[in-house]
């Protein structure tokens, strides 16, 4: 690991309220851009109105820059709470509505930038964790040869993905190819009778625009009448206009639909970030869900995907085992928690939150088989 008295000479440890004015906006997003993989849940467009809306917690952004330079070199947003039942750690602020805790990480980061940016969110004094980490991905194996074997990797699970090139296109004729394809084929003809059917891949101010049917459509579907839609709330409301405005200025957002004649069946909207792609929310019209427009429009997500410029790969963001998008989207992405401490006891600590993690998640598991169980 680096010495504090290397660090101090050569990197100098920044933090900032996330809301403030005095963060350097510029630098923030240059190295959103440049990151070696990208998380467009940590840069400024999408984090300050999630923070100034939704967030209860303090959060505060730590900042690795290089001294000579000036330059990012490492950045996250970090807080305190607890993942599992028991034992609050220090965390990047992955959540629900930004299930991916990759770090902002520069292609100049070296070991030691890390290490000092692992010590400046808290590693040495406590655990230190990252959700939702893609495990195969070049930040984590950055971040494991910093934390010098003191990790631990839990609470891993498989979500549906897809690649770019030639195997993108592969796995896109797997999915959608022989009865699948026929059928999905007779049902858009089907749909025909409600109106023409036609697909449209919405960007820039269109995006914003696009966004308000998406709304309304998903607060007239079953998250409406469970009260998580995003127009459920003000808050989540608010937030979600305005990380959609904002990414929408950047052109990092792309909202794909599915109309028949002047209705709109289906949206998926997707972020689009250093040519990676997630597929952040989804809705359709329920009085058409025997015409499958789920799966309609992740299909034409599917090609709209493989055919951007410099295109590298894409997360549908779902849970596990999702029955919709896992037949369709047949690249996997492997995440797990990375749990780091750097302090006395460190494989102690470690031990003790990933059994605390572990636990929470076999009672989540527990009480869903019991909700299966006692439904009518």
């Amino acid at each position: 690991m680096i010495s504090d008295q290397t660090a101090a000479q050569q990197y100098q440890i920044l933090e900032f309220d996330p809301l403030s004015a005095t963060v350097p906006e510029a630098n923030w997003r240059q190295l959103a851009k440049l990151s070696i993989d990208p998380n467009p849940f940590f840069g400024p467009e999408f984090l300050k109105p999630f923070l100034e809306h939704t967030a209860n917690r303090a959060v505060r952004l730590v900042v690795v820059r290089e001294k000579q330079k000036q330059h990012w070199l490492a950045a996250a947003p970090v807080g305190r709470r607890r993942l599992g039942i028991a034992f609050p750690v220090t965390s990047t602020w992955a959540t629900e509505y930004s299930p991916l805790g990759t770090p902002l990480l520069h292609p100049d980061a070296s070991q030691g930038a890390i290490a000092a940016f692992l010590h400046a969110m808290g590693g040495s004094k406590s655990v230190l964790a990252f959700p939702y980490l893609p495990l195969h991905s070049a930040s984590a194996d950055r971040l494991r040869s910093a934390m010098a074997e003191r990790y631990r990797s839990t609470t891993c699970a498989t979500r549906a993905a897809h690649a770019a090139g030639e195997t993108g296109n592969q796995q896109l004729e797997s999915a959608y190819s022989g009865k699948r394809r026929k059928e999905m084929r007779r049902l858009l003809r089907r749909l025909d009778d409600h109106g023409t059917t036609r697909f449209s891949s919405l960007s820039g101010h269109e995006a914003v625009q696009g966004f308000e049917s998406f709304l309304h459509l998903e607060a007239k579907g079953w998250k409406g009448r469970a009260g998580t839609a995003l127009l459920s709330t003000p808050e989540t409301a608010a937030f979600a206009r305005a990380a959609i405005a904002n990414r929408s200025a950047e052109d990092g957002v792309r909202i794909d639909q599915l109309w028949a004649g002047n209705t709109l069946v289906a949206a998926l909207v997707l972020f689009v970030e250093g040519g990676a792609v997630f597929s952040w929310k989804i809705a359709f019209d329920e009085e058409f869900a025997r015409y499958s427009p789920g799966a309609q429009i992740a299909v034409h997500a599917f090609r709209e995907n493989l055919k951007l410029n410099g295109f590298k790969g894409a997360d549908s963001l779902a849970i596990p085992g999702h029955t919709m998008i896992e037949p369709l989207w047949r690249g996997r992405l492997e995440t797990c928690t990375l749990l780091y401490s750097g302090g006395a006891f460190s494989a102690q600590l470690c031990a003790l939150c990933q059994a605390d993690l572990e636990l929470e998640q076999r009672l989540r598991r527990l009480v869903r088989q019991l909700k299966k169980r006692v439904r009518p």
